[in-house]
């Protein structure tokens, strides 16, 4: 037994060695960050961006992946199957990481124990919004008018968990609204522009100057406080209708990643992120709420997350897939 004690406590402290050591001459070659959205929206110009600040710090190339589709699916398996080198990892949306589990019949990945969590970046606004020329300034106003025209109004939402949100505010106050699929934003506020989807529910930062010329009204936001950027529109919350499935996006690596190296993964992104200028321009200043908290901290929201994302599918009627 003492024999066999003393092999363990090696094995252990070899192994405690090598993590140190990997963790001491990390990084020692390019980064690769996965993410689960397209070139070019929010998630990712603020990616990029923390990308080069990154580079700076840690004197490797951090180079991004845009792995979308798939309902967020796809970037899901691609990081779950990563190396767990510390040398991929990935800024996934709550879909990934908290909704779709309770939404597909079956995904490729396991939330629970396919990543391990390094940070919360932040969460996306949602605002509610009508075209103009629908001629309704509040939520109530919108109900009201559905209901005099019934399956005559629609509403466009670019990804599931908004969806969800509009379907669950139609379920508790009795409106009348139809969905209808959008290729993409462009879709989107064409049919907001001409009328034909007088309705949407999108990220803040993709209608900040629609919202200010007044081309469209902005109903609710689905914050837990209302925008410094549009302080006169409520939220959710105080409208009755709190928010179970906020838009974020979190830094995840695949399981197995060495803490020490998810403990430095963590201190540089976290000095980045609380930098007062970067989060000026990159988050606030585009209607986005910085988060950056610790791993623990994540992990925790993640469960509670979860737990949200089952009562809310429920409760909705959303059919799963």
């Amino acid at each position: 037994m003492r024999i066999l004690g003393a092999a363990l406590i090696c094995a252990w402290l070899a192994a405690l060695a090598i993590h140190g050591a990997r963790a001491d001459g990390y990084p020692s070659r390019p980064i690769r960050i996965l993410t689960a959205n397209s070139a070019g929206g929010t998630s990712d110009i603020f990616v990029r961006a923390l990308a080069d600040e990154l580079q700076r710090r840690l004197g490797q190339a951090v180079v991004i992946e845009n792995r979308s589709g798939g309902g967020m699916n796809i970037a899901g398996r691609a990081c779950a199957e990563a190396p767990n080198d510390g040398y991929t990892i990935c800024l996934l949306p709550n879909e990934t990481l908290t909704l779709n589990q309770f939404i597909y019949k079956a995904i490729p990945y396991d939330p629970e124990k396919d990543f391990v969590p390094i940070t919360n970046a932040f969460i996306n606004t949602q605002v509610m919004v009508a075209s103009a020329a629908l001629g309704v300034r509040s939520l109530d106003e919108l109900a009201r008018l559905s209901k005099q025209k019934p399956g005559t109004l629609s509403y466009s939402a670019l990804a599931i968990p908004m969806q969800i949100t509009i379907e669950n505010w139609k379920r508790k106050t009795g409106a009348d609204l139809v969905y209808v699929p959008v290729r993409g934003g462009s879709d989107m506020v064409t049919g907001l522009l001409t009328g034909t989807t007088p309705v949407s529910i999108v990220g803040l930062p993709n209608f900040i100057s629609y919202i200010q010329n007044g081309t469209v009204v902005g109903l609710a936001v689905d914050s837990e406080q209302r925008s410094p950027l549009f302080p006169d529109i409520p939220t959710l919350q105080e409208l009755g209708f709190p928010n179970l499935a906020p838009v974020y996006f979190a830094f995840v690596a695949p399981a197995g990643v060495p803490k020490p190296i998810l403990d430095r993964l963590y201190g540089e992104i976290s000095v980045v992120g609380h930098d007062p200028a970067f989060r000026q321009a990159r988050l606030l200043d585009i209607g986005v709420v910085p988060v950056f908290d610790t791993p623990e901290h994540l992990a925790r929201y993640l469960a509670e997350q979860r737990a949200n994302g089952a009562k809310l599918v429920k409760e909705s009627g959303f059919q799963l897939r």
